[in-house]
């Protein structure tokens, strides 16, 4: 499978501390981020490469060669095949693949070389071919959604709509950023109605075209089904200014970049959701019924800087009570989200249990009325998010406010803390209590 990494970019934010050299050729612990991106690859099988060049195109085509030989860096082989495709004329992200068509069969990864990760790949693969889009871009959620561009997904995790930061948004929305890396059909080269003679020539306007990666060939497939997004909480930061470049390679000095490969074994706090994240108002049916406790968006914060993933599970019966729908408790989960990220907090992951065993309610849902194996004090929600995340259970935490919530901690296999119900500060002091220790 071929695996195209785009390297021409001239990183113009960044050029007051490395002006001289090319953005992928930033050195993280003494080797270039490129060579850190292409260890990841030839670790994980993907030796077949294609690296488009432009700005200072010599300096990356110098260093790693046809990667049949050694590393200045390490001392070892590369390990690697690669070929490349210079643009004398810039033709924006995505135009060089216009000039690789007959060199691209099938699917292939795409990548830029200016970001620092840790990803699975195989992983990301195996998703795309099992959900048969033409494209599937991996997601994640940020710090910072307010200002980002968002991803807009049905629940089967079809893309609907791309915003871009400029777009109107909804009042609430899921925290799902585009964090810059696919997995593509090639025939969407050939579907996108973009005539590949023209790219890189006068346009009517005089002007070369170009081409977008993001805004001409995978925002328009939103809405078809045909554009998947893969939800991960792996390692993917991009390092286009000073701030972010000191704080990825602190990051990378820590281990955490390497530690968040889902490959490896995971750590995760679990939160229960009613009475430990928001207000408790006994069954939640009403997105303004929704408030945070105080303090709660700094302990979810301190989650994320930990190295720990932060999920919530929670018993939700109002579906099968009939009393709330799920759209309506997604719009729920997205203000949540939104109020989240407002403060810079986020979680990697929900999961709700939509049944209740007993029944008589009107307007109940019949199918949903079962004694079923995730509502707490039962141990599946947590039990499916470590198959779904690897996530050793035994170096895991639960947190919440009932027994429910501590029986299905110990259920699973995780250590688990007692919050008083609703008490501001009481989450901070549980997460501080865990880091500490």
């Amino acid at each position: 499978m071929k695996t195209v990494i785009m390297a021409g970019g001239k990183g113009t934010r960044i050029a007051s501390l490395f002006g001289d050299i090319p953005k992928p050729m930033i050195r993280i612990a003494g080797k270039p981020v490129l060579e850190h991106e292409l260890e990841r690859l030839r670790d994980q099988g993907f030796t077949d490469l294609i690296i488009t060049v432009s700005h200072l195109g010599n300096v990356i085509m110098d260093y790693f060669g046809d990667g049949s030989g050694i590393s200045p860096a390490t001392g070892k082989p590369f390990g690697v095949n690669i070929e490349y495709y210079n643009e004398e004329t810039p033709l924006g992200n995505a135009g060089a693949l216009f000039k690789l068509r007959d060199r691209l069969d099938g699917d292939f990864l795409l990548l830029n070389a200016d970001a620092m990760f840790d990803i699975d790949f195989r992983r990301i693969v195996d998703y795309h071919r099992r959900n048969g889009g033409l494209a599937t871009i991996l997601t994640h959620p940020n710090s910072h959604p307010y200002d980002s561009g968002l991803i807009i997904a049905d629940d089967r995790h079809r893309v609907e709509a791309w915003l871009t930061k400029e777009d109107p948004r909804p009042e609430f929305y899921d925290n799902r950023v585009n964090a810059g890396l696919h997995v593509i059909n090639s025939s969407l080269l050939d579907e996108c109605g973009i005539n590949p003679a023209m790219v890189g020539m006068p346009g009517e306007n005089g002007k070369t075209v170009k081409v977008d990666l993001d805004r001409q060939l995978l925002k328009p497939l939103a809405g078809t089904g045909r554009l998947i997004c893969y939800d991960s909480p792996e390692y993917v930061k991009d390092m286009g200014t000073p701030e972010r470049f000191a704080a990825v390679e602190r990051d990378f000095l820590h281990g955490t970049v390497g530690a968040r490969n889902l490959s490896h074994p995971q750590k995760a706090i679990f939160l229960d959701r009613d009475g430990t994240i928001n207000r408790y108002v006994g069954f939640l049916r009403r997105t303004e019924q929704m408030e945070l406790i105080p303090g709660v968006a700094e302990a979810i914060r301190k989650i994320n800087e930990s190295g720990y993933l932060a999920i919530v599970v929670t018993n939700q019966p109002v579906i099968a009570r009939g009393e709330t729908t799920v759209e309506e408790l997604d719009e729920i989960h997205r203000k949540m989200a939104t109020l989240l990220g407002k403060e810079g907090a986020y979680t990697d992951a929900l999961y709700y249990c939509p049944h209740h065993p007993d029944k008589g309610f009107e307007g109940e849902v019949a199918e949903l009325k079962i004694d079923c194996d995730c509502r707490k004090p039962k141990p599946g929600m947590l039990l499916r998010a470590a198959r779904d995340f690897n996530i050793d259970l035994s170096a895991s935490w639960m947190i919440g406010d009932s027994e429910a919530d501590v029986k299905a901690g110990e259920a699973a296999g995780c250590r688990t803390i007692l919050v008083e119900r609703d008490a501001p500060g009481a989450l901070l002091k549980a997460v501080d209590e865990i880091l500490k220790n």
